[in-house]
């Protein structure tokens, strides 16, 4: 079969945000759950893979990229194994565009399946702290987990709001694309290149954070892991769970509903239809 035609894709979307808030608190609360521990793990698994490349300035791009290669596991997990991602229903505002789905509903979902990805994430981030992990690479893995959690909870409101934004946009154009995809390999790969684009450009994903920033305050209860690395005492002072829901989440989150809401749902819901409930 071939690509859908963009047209095709909004209708295919417009479908799916209407199952979405059609869906039981249990489903939509599993399969968050299930969503944000599949991020976790590409998380993870990135921060494993890369922390020797990232703690290097001569290294530091080279080190995203393969970042960015390991973290698109967690999006392809939840795109083929089927779970609930906050930031991919961002593509729901299609069905309210098209008055299918009611805002209530919309606010129904994404509450829960927030609340749901923070405790998948959060659960991970707290067993991969509690395995001796950390101590990878002469602790310094510990360290680099308390250096970026500490370096997204000192970034301005602005600073995370454009990041979420720029984020999201590409996030949900790879949800976008791998929607028109017929086949398993087509939707890996157009999953593939617009979140390792997000990964390596270094842009805020708000369920992502909540393992990177999670992680690192249970990391940074360990001194040593604290004092590699190399954080101000200021900057680990706000590392706090109010510090990451105040300073971080919320200003993130808020980009990431525009960048997938705005810049890919509405985009293309106006270039596809001008604005108008019925497609040409």
């Amino acid at each position: 079969m071939n690509h859908l035609k963009p047209v095709e894709i909004l209708e295919q979307t417009v479908n799916s945000g209407i199952a979405k808030a059609g869906g039981s608190f249990r489903k939509l609360f599993i399969l968050g759950i299930l969503a944000g521990a599949y991020i976790a793990f590409a998380g993870a698994a990135a921060n494993m893979g890369a922390f020797n490349l990232l703690l290097e300035a001569g290294t530091f791009g080279l080190g995203k990229i393969l970042s960015g290669t390991i973290f698109t596991g967690g999006i392809i997990m939840v795109t083929l194994a089927g779970a609930e991602l906050f930031t991919g229903n961002s593509l729901m505002t299609l069905s309210v565009l098209e008055k299918k789905v009611t805002i209530s509903k919309l606010l129904r979902n994404w509450i829960i399946v927030y609340i749901a990805n923070f405790i998948g994430s959060v659960l991970i981030a707290w067993m991969v702290c509690n395995t001796g992990i950390l101590t990878s690479g002469s602790d310094m893995l510990g360290a680099f987990t308390v250096k970026v959690a500490a370096g997204k909870v000192n970034m301005t409101f602005l600073q995370c709001l454009l990041s979420g934004i720029l984020c999201n946009w590409l996030v949900c154009l790879a949800v976008w694309s791998a929607t028109g995809a017929s086949t398993t390999v087509g939707k890996v790969f157009a999953l593939f290149f617009p979140v390792w684009l997000f990964v390596t450009g270094g842009f805020e994903h708000s369920v992502a954070n909540m393992y990177f920033i999670p992680a690192g305050i249970f990391a940074s209860q360990n001194e040593v892991f604290a004092t590699l690395s190399g954080a101000a005492p200021e900057a680990l002072a706000n590392l706090t769970w109010e510090g990451m829901l105040v300073n971080n989440l919320l200003p993130v989150t808020i980009g990431n509903i525009i960048g997938g809401g705005v810049f890919v749902a509405t985009a293309y819901w106006l270039a596809l239809k001008g604005g108008k409930n019925n497609v040409k």
